[in-house]
Parts: C-alpha cells; sequence; structure tokens
C-alpha cells in the first residue's frame, strides 16, 4: 500500500471536492463508458483506512458478449493459424473497405462459432466483485451486475451497499441470447 497515491489523504480530499452533491462517486472519462459500462472513483474504507476505490461496473450481457466473442476468438485461431484480429481499414471517404477473401471466411466463422456458442449455452456469468489491491491507484473493483444498464442510480445503490458492506450478490448463472433486432 505504500506509494499507493489512492490512499493519500491530499488525493482522496482532491476526490471528495470533485464529488457533486448528488452523487457519490466522480467518472473517470473513457471512450468505454456507456450504458453497459462505467469507470469511476469513490471513496470508501479498506482495512480501516481511507481509500479512494477505482471501480469498473459493467452489465452481465457485457461480460457475457465479451466472454463468448473472446472463446470464439480462441476458436478460430485453432482453424485459423494466422489469424491476429480482423482490422476494419476506411478508405479516403471514411467509408470501411471491404475484408478480402481470407477476412470474410473468418468473419463469417467467427460468426458462427459465437451463434454456436450462444446456442448452447456455453458461458455463464454471475454477479461479482472483484478486489485489485495491488492497483497502481487505491484499490480497483471489478464488478458485474445483473442490471439493464449502468445507471446513476445503480451506481449509487452499489456503493452505498458496498459501503456499508450490505451489498448481495447474486449467485444464479446466467446465459444471455444476442437480439438480431428481428422482432
Amino acid at each position: 500500500m505504500k506509494n499507493n497515491d489512492g490512499f493519500d489523504p491530499a488525493e482522496i480530499a482532491k476526490i471528495k471536492s470533485e464529488i457533486g452533491e448528488d452523487q457519490s462517486y466522480v467518472v473517470i472519462e473513457s471512450e468505454d463508458n456507456s450504458d453497459d459500462f462505467m469507470n469511476f472513483y469513490f471513496i470508501g474504507k479498506y482495512e480501516g483506512k481511507e481509500v479512494i476505490y477505482d471501480a469498473a461496473i459493467y452489465t452481465l450481457r457485457l461480460q457475457h458478449s465479451s466472454e463468448i466473442h473472446e472463446l470464439a476468438e480462441h476458436k478460430v485461431a485453432q482453424k485459423f493459424p494466422d489469424y491476429k484480429s480482423i482490422s476494419y481499414e476506411e478508405d479516403e471517404n471514411g467509408d470501411i473497405e471491404p475484408l478480402d477473401d481470407l477476412e470474410e471466411e473468418i468473419g463469417l466463422y467467427l460468426t458462427e462459432v459465437m451463434d454456436e456458442l450462444e446456442e448452447e449455452e456455453a458461458v455463464k456469468v454471475q454477479e461479482h466483485v472483484d478486489l485489485d489491491e495491488h492497483a497502481d491507484f487505491g484499490i480497483g473493483l471489478d464488478v458485474g451486475l445483473h442490471v439493464d444498464a449502468i445507471t446513476h442510480d445503480v451506481i449509487e445503490k452499489f456503493i452505498k451497499a458496498f459501503n456499508e458492506d450490505t451489498l448481495k450478490l447474486d449467485k444464479t448463472h446466467y446465459s444471455f441470447q444476442f437480439d438480431d433486432g428481428e422482432e
């Protein structure tokens, strides 16, 4: 914990001054922040000492989707040993350039594998809070919650329950179906 500025009273005071009256956290600006994911700081206690928590909170649906994609990429790499990851290039007009035949084949196979994994419910996720005591700044928290979206109210409810040590996690394992937009 030495040399970790997240325990420094001056840094804690700085975060406290940035926290508004209507919320108990400060959003860490990032292009990753969305309705499914939010990165933020909040003040809490760790082993009796005040600390800044660096929290990443996300929906279980996002976690499920990420794990399905990761597993599918692994299977694609087994079938296509030279597979790195498909990168989409833009032309001078900002339009996405067409994929070559191999990239097209890999993309189709990736989609097929993801569909199979989803159908088989090969990936199941559950609510969790993982604590990282070795974060560079404060204490890291990795939080997956079974909610439709990461909203201000969801974050406030989490912080309150976490700081009061009343957080109850749902131990149910969930699997999700991707929405194809066909309704």
